[in-house]
C-alpha cells in the first residue's frame, strides 16, 4: 500500500473528519465568543465603571521615541481574552452535561425483552400441556 492510499484511508475514517468539523465549527464559536465579549457584554462593564474602554486599558513600560511606538502592557485585552475563555469554557461544560444527562437516561430505560424464540414458544406449549394434564 502506497503513501498516498495510506494517508487517504487515514483522512477519510470518521474520527479525523469528525475532528475537523469540530475544530472548524469551534473556530467560528470563538468569533461569536470574541465579538460577543467585546461588543455586548465589555461597553455596559465600561460604562458601569466610568466610561472605560477596555481593549484600550494599557500599562506604558517605555514612552514613544520618534518613529518608535510605545512599550505598553495591555491588561484590558487581556482581560476581554480571559471573558472569552470563561464563556467557552462555561458553553463547553453545559453541552458536555447535556450529553453525559442524555447517556444516563440512555442507559437507564430498559429496553424490551427480546421476542421468544420459535423453541421457546414451542417448549412453552409443551410445558402449559403438560401442566393442563
Amino acid at each position: 500500500m502506497g503513501i498516498a492510499q495510506e494517508f487517504k484511508d487515514f483522512a477519510m475514517r470518521g474520527n479525523v473528519v469528525d475532528m475537523a468539523v469540530g475544530i472548524i465549527i469551534g473556530g467560528a464559536f470563538g468569533k461569536i465568543v470574541s465579538s460577543l465579549v467585546n461588543d455586548v457584554i465589555m461597553p455596559p462593564i465600561g460604562v458601569l465603571l466610568g466610561d472605560v474602554d477596555f481593549s484600550d486599558l494599557a500599562w506604558p513600560l517605555k514612552a514613544a521615541q520618534g518613529d518608535i511606538p510605545a512599550v505598553t502592557l495591555n491588561y484590558g485585552a487581556f482581560i476581554n481574552t480571559v471573558l472569552d475563555f470563561l464563556i467557552v469554557a462555561v458553553a463547553i461544560f453545559a453541552m458536555i452535561k447535556l450529553m453525559n444527562a442524555a447517556k444516563k437516561r440512555e442507559e437507564a430505560a430498559p429496553s424490551a425483552p427480546p421476542a421468544p424464540s420459535n423453541e421457546e414458544r414451542l417448549l412453552t406449549e409443551i410445558r402449559d400441556a403438560l401442566r393442563s394434564r
